[in-house]
């Protein structure tokens, strides 16, 4: 990581909240957070899609709409040309360790494993992703952040049930809470007798569900990390109404999952370029392959959906905020600057009922979907690092 110039913070280039509002006025950012989305994706003008918002979503604008659920702007997904010069630059001047894909058997559903094991792990980190689930959107972030704590930690991502390459479960659908029990039962299974701490990492829904397990677990977890977490529901979201729409839909919802499905069954080298064209030449090519070879399955888009109505029936609720202060010296959250699923009004409740915990605002521009791009993918494991070092040594 030579080529990233050191930085005094000790968790990266991330603002911290006594700056924010320097940074960005309140009447600003409120504009900013309500503002459509400007990257050429068609956005419903209202919270309830109206007929012509029904046509569009069955017609060739699906595949990007089911992205949109994880990946935030897609098409703003981004990262000045300097950095992305420099990190191509480092990704062909020192290839890294490559982290190995599995499938494991976690009560008896088939789960989709990304590793990197270390030889003397002093800790083991264990991603939870978004919405999808796929565990191969993150293999660049993976090893970045294995080789940022110098091989000294295990990282293993997740996949969630059936947001997977192969269509294990013959159709089935799962909801959010079936998703969390998975996870707690995979700690249960594969990590029970293991000697090193646990740091648990969420990105966007996978932060409300490493919250869960922190509580279901609390005395396996060390350290949470909420990456872009997307705790509660934004009403001033049009992209959230949209999608909670089309997910309670299950006309709409199949329909937009054959789309998909008719996509991923075209030549592949057909499939990546339509792919590529839809996304932008930001995303990376782990990204662009993830997209190809998972989610373009019809039972993959399914289950996204179903678990996407699924969280926007339980996100209507508060967080647990008597939790949350009750552990608050141990969960860190990074949000971003631009971002409907975790917006800055948010971090502002966060430090008001939580005050001691560890706050901080990406503004490097990399957005919610920030493991497909390499740039982005290298400054998170950066911060994630730099942030587990910080508090184990604070902790120990």
């Amino acid at each position: 990581m030579s080529d990233v110039p050191p930085s005094p913070d000790p968790i990266g280039k991330a603002a911290d909240t006594d700056t924010l509002h320097t940074r960005l006025p309140s009447r600003r950012l409120a504009e900013r957070q309500s503002a459509p989305c400007t990257c050429g994706i068609p956005v419903p003008p209202a919270p309830r899609p109206d007929p012509i918002a029904i046509g569009w979503a069955c017609s060739g604008a699906p595949l990007i709409f089911a992205a949109l659920r994880l990946f935030g702007p897609v098409c703003g997904a981004k990262s000045g040309a300097g950095s992305m010069e420099m990190e191509r630059a480092r990704l062909t001047s020192f290839p890294r360790e490559q982290a190995t894909a599995r499938v494991c058997m976690v009560a008896s559903f088939a789960t989709e494993l990304l590793e990197m094991r270390s030889k003397e792990p002093s800790l083991h980190v264990l991603l939870i992703p978004g919405n999808p689930g796929i565990a191969a959107f993150y293999k660049d972030f993976v090893e970045a952040l294995y080789e940022n704590l110098g091989g000294q930690a295990s990282v293993t991502a997740i996949g969630h049930i059936s947001h997977s390459q192969k269509d294990a479960e013959h159709g089935r659908l799962f909801s959010l809470h079936e998703q969390i029990d998975h996870k707690v039962d995979f700690i249960e299974q594969e990590l029970e007798h293991s000697e090193q701490p646990i740091v648990l990492v969420g990105h966007s829904i996978g932060a409300y569900i490493g919250l869960e397990i922190f509580k279901r677990l609390q005395t396996k977890i060390k350290i949470f990390v909420g990456l872009y977490p997307f705790l509660t529901l934004n009403k001033n979201s049009v992209k959230q109404s949209a999608i909670g729409y089309i997910a309670r839909s299950s006309l709409l919802s199949k329909g937009v999952s054959s789309f998909v499905s008719l996509l991923g069954s075209l030549n592949a080298s057909a499939t990546r370029g339509i792919v590529r064209r839809l996304l932008g030449p930001s995303w990376s090519v782990t990204a662009v392959d993830a997209a190809c070879n998972h989610l373009l399955r019809y039972h993959t888009m399914r289950n996204v959906l179903f678990m996407a109505m699924t969280e926007f029936q339980k996100l209507t609720e508060e967080p647990d905020w008597a939790f949350i202060r009750a552990r608050q010296n141990e969960i860190a959250l990074l949000f971003g600057v631009d971002d409907h699923w975790g917006p800055l009004f948010h971090l502002e409740e966060v430090s008001k009922r939580a005050p001691r915990v560890a706050l901080s605002v990406e503004t490097e521009g990399h957005t919610h979907g920030y493991c497909c791009t390499e740039a982005g993918s290298f400054w998170v494991a950066d911060y994630v690092a730099n942030l587990i070092k910080t508090q184990m040594l604070r902790n120990n």
